[in-house]
Order: structure tokens, then C-alpha cells, then sequence
């Protein structure tokens, strides 16, 4: 049994060592990049995998019995962790006779829970001999006979509620150990499973590698194809970027010039229209006058005939004449001076075309990205020539890293150690079944014994009769104190075997869990590891040797644990700079210089820009003196407001028509009639045509009005603001080219810079993470040794123990209860009333007593009580 127990734990040790170690010194030695995932314009995004082996192992519902069992292991080994102590352990290649009273100090609560368990296995089966010796002897309780006491009720039930309590408290404790054990039957199992993850873990891990360092390398042509473009399009991105830089101060001005060019010709219009205007209003006020004096004459006509001589008709005719003299024109044309002086000025500056000098600006402008396109050709080809030089640099450094044969290095430990793991699987698995079949024995030996309490329990409190005499009890009480002390029997029998196994498995699981999982956990024994000289004597820094050959280098287990915890790559956690220095070979600095001069070399020359040459700036001087804004506006515009007659002819019609309707009928009337007909055909005419003249003039004149208002400041400053952009251009466009290529250089070679500071975080940071190898090890020691087997096993002799240890107050009671329970062969008789104060029968007492004792000597009666 203890064996099969050693070599399981043996089994599983050597298992977690082998492989833990080999596999974290061979993958750590093979994996030099590591990835990352950059933002911006070029967003390298690494692939990366998911792995499914868990961080923590959780528990379940068993987790509160595991931290009720941690609870009572600190209580019992309050130290602390020894650091010294195990480090000088090490140091003595493990010689534990070091330091005997330091081990002792330390172990001094484990060593005292061993020491009872020591006592109670050389006790109890002596005391258990004695006591079956003395009891065949008819002491210690084996006289079947009771000694009757005032109390004996409630001393029965105490001990019947006492025995009662420690059966539960024992059950509780065999309920645990069967639940280790059944915790324990599953650890192998589980093992595998978490072995399968790991191992399927280690695969993505050693594919994944490949993949990244293939996608990094893949990212040198994305990066310089976004170069070659950049490179292809210099016409917009840098003659572009030199274009936006002037546009601020040149569009402006072309903007304000071409404004003014659409003002001449505007002006041009409105002139030109205005005189038009002019001479329309001269030829109709000419010929509305004309035609208003024809027929006023014939009305003055009708109006002296001798038909208004006589009444009615002569007051009619008396109230026509005053009227006649408003019938005229309202206009006189002589006192709008003509403008065809300014028209002809300004026909002249449209000449011109202005508009299309301004055009010739805004080209000089716009052909800037092509200039420098045209300009920059050869220079470019020299460019690329250096960028694929760069291209030729990294090829280089990847070539001169041995990944593939290290992955296969690694690729082969990790299938040896799985093939392993499944050869030694059905030797675990034997001794897991025979730790399993010991647990279960235990467990059902401590079920079966206080199977047989509670039985007695039972089977005595219900078949007890408080009438029946001891002995007169009837079988089922007496059946029960049977079972009482079949159980103390069996208690006799098995409790020091049971305390064995409570021992060993207290000693190796107390140990395991104070001296590995605890400090595992809290990352002392890493730091144990990390003691300079300790693990070899020449090496200050065990890991540093092992796996840089240079022990001076600070690489430290506990450094490495979190690193890796955290999902930092294999390149920055092992400090593998010291053996391939990514950043030095890398350095690109002297092809981005070269790079740098290439574009220096740009001769971009666009210093002949010109936003508007002499004869525009001309144009604009003599369109400021065109003379337009003498014009007297204000004279036209109250001439235009005028109405074109001096009375509505309208109204003048319909009131003629209507007074010539009072005359009688006759030539005057039918005179009157007709002129009232020709007023108005002369409005309809000659009068509406004159008004749209007139609203024309109107209109014209307001747009001139508009447009020559402080035209000499508006062109001075359009001249000022012109010079100062022509200025600007003539001092600042070398300086500005200068700028905008040294601002592209920078640009093309920060793509590349850029990439490598990426390959450098994605190498030293990112790519091939460690992490599997943290999860492996929590596998190993956090998952398997602790978590599915010590767990387990400090829960089963804790309950094991436990239950064991309530035996001892167990069989006491039961030894003292089955008295109560069990036929008796003989009893006390009590005739003395003053003796019991019980009322006597004439055929007996309610005291006790056997017929066939009377009149025979009775040595019980003679002798003092005992119980």
C-alpha cells in the first residue's frame, strides 16, 4: 500500500522535472522574435493564436474543503517558507543532516502531529489488547452485570447523545475521504487532458512561429511598395505639397484680380446698356412728345368748334381745356450727358482679357506637381535603387537566424516528452487504481465501524424498555449493544492501521504543500532558484548560463515567470540580444542617409512663377481711371425715377371718354371719343416702352454705381496685395521646395524606419510568446503535483484522520452505553425501601431482582457497588 503511494508521487515528480525543465531550456533557446500589431498609414497586424490551457485550475465545489485543509496546515505549520535553510540544503546536494534543529524548527508542528500519530499507533493496539484481556476477565465492564444508580436515565441519554454527535462528526470526516478519494481516482485522467492541451499548445506555438516570421518578412514588400508609391506619385504628394504651400498666398489674389476682371466686364455691360438706354429715351421722348402734341392740337380742335358754344356742351368743353396743358412729356433728354467717352475707355480695358492673364496665374500654380514629376525622374530611380538595398539588408539578417533547425530541435524534445508521457500513462494509472483501492478500504472500514455505532444507537434507543429489568431487556436492545461493541472491536482492530496510513500521507502531503505549492504560489521558490551560485557553483545566474552561456547576465526565474505570465515574447524575456542583437543588425542608418542625399539631389525649379505680368497690372491701373466714378450716378437715377408724361394718359383717357359721353351725339363727341382712343394707344405705345427704358437706364445705373464706388482704393490694394504675393513667392519659393523634399525624404525613409522599429517591438516583444511554456509549468507543479494530487491527499487524511481520531471518545462511550443496552445475567435487588425509595409488593419491589436468589447466598448483594 505505502509502496504503491511512494511510487505514484515518485511517478508524477519525475514526470513535472523532466518535462518542465526540458522543455523550457530547449524552447528558450529556440525562439528569437517575438510580434506586435502598429497603427497608422502601414497597420501591421501579426497573426497570433489562442491558447486553451487554462491560467488557474479551479476547484469546484470541493475548493472550500481544499482552504478549510490549507486553513488548518497553517495552523499547524505557521513558518514560513525557509529560504535559508532550503538554500543551504541545495548548496549540501540536498544533505537534509545540514541543519538538523533548523529542519526540526521548522518542521516542529508537522513533527508534533507525527509524534501523536506515533503514540496513538503504539497505543491503541496495546490498550485495546489490555483492554480485551481485562474484559475476558470480567473487568473493565465485562461483568454482565449493571449497578443501578438514581441517574442512570440521564447518564444513558448523554452518552447516547454524545456517542450520536462523534458518529457525525465521523461521517463528515468519512465523507471527505471518500471525496479525495474519488478526487484522486480522476487526477490521472485530468493529467492527460491537461497534458493533451499543453501539447497541442506547444504545436500552434512552434507553427505560429514560422507564420509570424514569414508575415514580418512579407511586411518589407508591403512597406516598400507603399515607398514606390509614394516615390510614383512625387508629382502630387510632394509638387502638391509644395503647390498647397503657396496656394494660401497666391489664390487669394487671383481670386480678388479675376473678380475684377468679371467687374470690367460687367462694367463694360452695364455701360453699354446704359447708353443704349440713353438714346432709347431720346428718340421715344422725342416721338411721345410728338404724338401727345398731335392730339392735344385736336382736341383744342374740337374744342373751338361751334358745337361747344351753346349749353350743355360748353361747360363740358370749358372743363377739358385747363387739362390739355399737362399733356406733354415728362422728360427732357438734353440733361443726360452721354457716356460714350467711358464706354469706349472701358471697351478698350476689356480688350485686354484680363480674365485669361489671370488664368495664365492660376496655371503657373497648378503645373507645380508636374514641374516637379517631370523635373525629378532620374533622382527616383536612384531611390528605389537604394530602398531595394535596404530590402537586400533584411534578407540578410533573416537568413542569418537558424530558426527552422532550433523549431526542429524543439519540435522533437516536445514529441518525445508527449510519447513519454503516454508510455509511463498505464504505469500511473495501475498505481492511481492501487491508492484508490487503499483510500476505499479505509473508507469503508470507517463506515463500517460507525455503521455498527449508529446500529447500536438504533437498535438500543428504540428497543429499549425502561419498564424491563437488565435482565429481562428485550433482543433488539440487546442487539444494539452488541453492535456497540462489535464496533469498539473493529475500532481496536483497525484504528492504529488506519492512523498509519493517516501518518504517512499527513507527512507527504503537509510537505508537498508547505515546501512546493505554497511557495510555487507566491513565487519564494522561484526566488530560491534565482540565489546567485547556487544551483552550479561557477554560475552567478543559473538560467543566463544555461541558456546564454554567460551566468553574469541578470536572468532570473522569477523575471522570466512573469514575463512570460504576461504574454512577452521568448527574444525580451530571455535577454536573447546577448546572443543575436536584433537593433545592431537592423541598423539601416547608413542606406537612409544615402537614400537622404538622393532626394537632396532634386532639382526642382519653379522660381519663374508669375501671378500676373505688366500689361494685367496695366489693365487694372487704367480701369481704376476709366472715369467711371465721376459719372454724376444721382442725376440719371432722379431722371430714371421720373414718369415718362406729366399726367396719367390713362386717366386722362377715361375722363375725357367720360365727359364726352355727357355731350349730345355729334361730330364733338365723336371727336372727343376718338382722341380719348389714340391717348391711349400713345400709352400702350410709346409710354410702357419708354418706362422699360427708363427701368433699364435704372438698373444699369445702379450697377455702376456699385461697381465704381472707391474703385481707385480697391485696385491700389488689389496691386498691394499682388505684389505682396509675388514678393512672397520670389523670396520664400527655395526655401519652401527646399523644405517640402527634405519633408518627403523623411517621409519615404520613415516607412522603413518605421518597419523596423516594428520588426524590432515585434521581435523583442511580441512574436513567439512564451506563454505556453508558464502554462506548462503551472500544468506541471500548480495543476498535477498540487492541485489534483496533493489537494486530494491532504483532504483524505484529513478527513481520514479525523474520523480515526474521533474513535478513541468513540469506543469509551460505546463501552459505557453498551451496558445500558445489553441483557445482563444477573441484577441488584433492593427490599429495603430506605435503601431505594421504592414502594415494596408483596410478591416483589419495583427494586430489581432474580427469583432463584432468594434464599440463595447472593455475593452482589454482600459486596459494595462497583460502578
Amino acid at each position: 500500500m505505502l509502496g504503491g503511494l511512494g511510487c505514484r508521487m515518485t511517478m508524477t515528480l519525475v514526470f513535472s522535472v523532466l518535462l518542465l525543465l526540458g522543455l523550457c531550456v530547449n524552447v528558450a533557446a529556440g525562439g528569437p522574435f517575438t510580434s506586435a500589431s502598429t497603427p497608422g498609414a502601414l497597420n501591421y497586424e501579426l497573426p497570433t493564436s489562442e491558447y486553451e490551457t487554462p491560467d488557474t485550475f479551479n476547484a469546484g465545489i470541493v475548493g472550500p474543503l481544499y482552504r478549510m485543509v490549507h486553513i488548518f496546515l497553517h495552523v499547524v505549520q505557521p513558518n514560513d517558507f525557509p529560504i535559508d535553510m532550503v538554500r543551504k540544503i541545495i548548496r549540501k546536494d540536498f544533505d537534509f543532516t545540514v541543519d538538523p534543529k533548523e529542519i526540526a524548527y521548522y518542521e516542529i508542528g508537522i513533527l508534533t502531529c507525527v509524534v501523536l500519530g506515533l503514540l496513538f499507533i503504539i497505543l491503541m493496539p496495546l490498550v485495546g489488547y489490555f483492554f480485551c484481556m481485562c474484559r475476558c476477565c470480567n473487568k473493565c465492564g465485562g461483568e454482565m452485570h449493571q449497578r443501578q444508580k438514581h441517574n442512570e436515565p440521564c447518564r444513558r441519554k448523554c452518552l447516547a447523545v454524545s456517542l450520536l454527535v462523534i458518529c457525525l462528526l465521523m461521517s463528515l470526516g468519512i465523507m471527505y475521504g471518500f471525496v479525495a478519494n474519488h478526487q484522486e481516482r480522476s487526477w490521472v485522467k485530468r493529467t492527460e487532458k491537461l497534458a493533451e492541451s499543453n501539447y497541442r499548445d506547444l504545436q500552434v506555438f512552434l507553427n505560429e512561429t514560422p507564420k509570424q516570421i514569414d508575415y514580418i518578412l512579407a511586411q518589407y514588400n508591403t512597406t516598400k511598395n507603399k515607398a514606390f508609391s509614394d516615390l510614383d506619385g512625387i508629382d502630387y504628394l510632394l509638387g502638391g505639397r509644395i503647390r498647397d504651400r503657396l496656394k494660401p498666398k497666391a489664390i487669394p489674389v487671383l481670386d480678388e484680380i479675376k473678380a475684377m476682371a468679371t467687374a470690367i466686364k460687367q462694367t463694360r455691360d452695364a455701360l453699354q446698356s446704359m447708353n443704349n438706354s440713353l438714346k432709347s429715351i431720346d428718340d421715344e421722348t422725342t416721338q411721345l412728345s410728338a404724338s401727345l402734341t398731335t392730339v392735344r392740337n385736336s382736341i383744342e380742335g374740337s374744342l373751338n368748334s361751334s358745337d361747344c358754344t351753346s349749353d350743355p356742351a360748353r361747360k363740358i368743353c370749358d372743363s377739358i381745356r385747363p387739362g390739355l396743358s399737362n399733356l406733354g412729356s415728362n422728360h427732357d433728354t438734353t440733361q443726360l450727358p452721354s457716356v460714350d467717352r467711358e464706354l469706349s475707355t472701358v471697351n478698350d480695358i476689356y480688350r485686354t482679357d484680363l480674365e485669361s492673364l489671370v488664368k495664365k496665374g492660376y496655371t503657373s500654380i497648378d503645373e507645380i506637381p508636374g514641374k516637379v514629376g517631370n523635373q525629378t525622374m532620374a533622382v527616383i530611380a536612384d531611390v528605389k535603387n537604394a530602398v531595394d538595398s535596404i530590402s537586400s539588408n533584411i534578407m540578410d539578417v533573416s537568413q542569418s537566424i537558424p530558426i527552422e533547425k532550433v523549431l526542429l530541435e524543439v519540435s522533437h524534445h516536445v514529441n518525445n516528452s508527449y510519447s513519454y508521457f503516454h508510455k509511463e500513462l498505464p504505469k500511473l494509472e495501475e498505481y492511481d487504481s492501487y491508492w484508490w483501492l487503499v483510500g476505499l478500504i479505509a473508507c469503508f472500514l470507517l463506515t463500517l465501524i460507525v455503521t455498527f455505532f449508529l446500529l447500536g444507537l438504533l437498535c438500543g434507543v428504540f428497543g429499549y424498555d425502561k419498564r424491563a429489568t437488565p435482565t429481562r431487556r428485550g433482543c433488539v436492545s440487546n442487539t444494539g449493544g452488541v453492535f456497540l461493541m462489535a464496533g469498539v472491536g473493529f475500532s481496536f482492530l483497525f484504528c492504529w492501521i488506519l492512523m498509519i496510513l493517516v501518518v504517512v500521507t499527513f507527512v507527504i502531503g503537509a510537505n508537498v504543500e508547505k515546501l512546493l505549492c505554497e511557495p510555487y504560489a507566491n513565487k519564494k521558490l522561484l526566488e530560491v532558484l534565482d540565489t546567485p551560485y547556487l544551483l552550479k557553483e561557477q554560475w552567478q545566474f543559473f538560467l543566463s548560463g544555461l541558456i546564454l552561456k554567460n551566468s553574469s547576465i541578470n536572468l532570473t526565474f522569477e523575471q522570466v515567470y512573469r514575463d512570460c505570465k504576461g504574454g512577452l515574447g521568448i527574444y525580451a524575456t530571455f535577454h536573447l540580444d546577448n546572443v543575436f542583437n536584433i537593433s545592431e543588425n537592423l541598423n539601416i542608418e547608413e542606406q537612409t542617409e544615402k537614400i537622404m542625399k538622393e532626394l537632396e539631389n532634386l532639382n526642382v525649379n519653379i522660381d519663374n512663377i508669375e501671378l500676373l505680368d505688366k500689361t494685367g497690372r496695366k489693365n487694372l491701373e487704367d480701369f481704376a481711371h476709366s472715369g467711371i466714378d465721376a459719372i454724376n450716378y444721382s442725376m440719371y437715377l432722379k431722371e430714371a425715377e421720373k414718369s415718362p408724361t406729366k399726367v396719367d394718359l390713362l386717366a386722362f383717357a377715361s375722363s375725357l371718354e367720360a365727359k364726352a359721353d355727357q355731350l349730345p351725339d355729334g361730330k364733338l363727341k365723336q371727336a372727343l371719343k376718338t382722341d380719348a382712343q389714340n391717348i391711349r394707344t400713345i400709352h400702350h405705345q410709346q409710354v410702357l416702352p419708354l418706362q422699360q427704358s427708363l427701368n433699364t437706364l435704372k438698373q444699369s445705373v445702379w450697377t455702376l454705381e456699385h461697381t465704381s464706388e472707391k474703385l481707385p482704393e480697391k485696385v491700389s490694394k488689389i496691386i498691394a496685395s499682388l505684389d505682396s504675393a509675388q514678393n512672397f513667392l520670389a523670396s520664400n519659393i527655395s526655401s519652401i521646395v527646399i523644405g517640402e523634399t527634405m519633408k518627403f525624404g523623411r517621409t519615404i525613409t520613415g516607412y522603413f524606419e518605421y518597419y523596423l522599429k516594428w520588426v524590432l517591438y515585434a521581435i523583442t516583444e511580441k512574436m513567439t510568446s512564451c506563454k505556453p511554456l508558464t502554462n506548462l509549468m503551472d500544468s506541471v507543479v500548480n495543476g498535477v503535483l498540487c492541485r489534483y494530487s496533493t489537494d486530494p491527499l491532504n483532504l483524505f487524511w484529513f478527513g481520514i484522520g479525523k474520523a480515526t481520531v474521533f474513535l478513541l471518545p468513540a469506543v469509551i462511550i460505546a463501552v459505557k452505553l453498551a451496558k445500558y443496552y445489553r441483557r445482563m445475567d444477573s441484577e441488584d435487588v433492593y427490599d429495603d425501601v430506605e435503601t431505594v425509595p421504592m414502594k415494596n409488593l408483596e410478591n416483589g419491589s419495583n427494586g430489581y431482582h432474580k427469583d432463584h436468589l432468594y434464599g440463595v447466598h447472593n455475593p452482589v448483594m454482600t459486596s459494595p457497588s462497583r460502578y
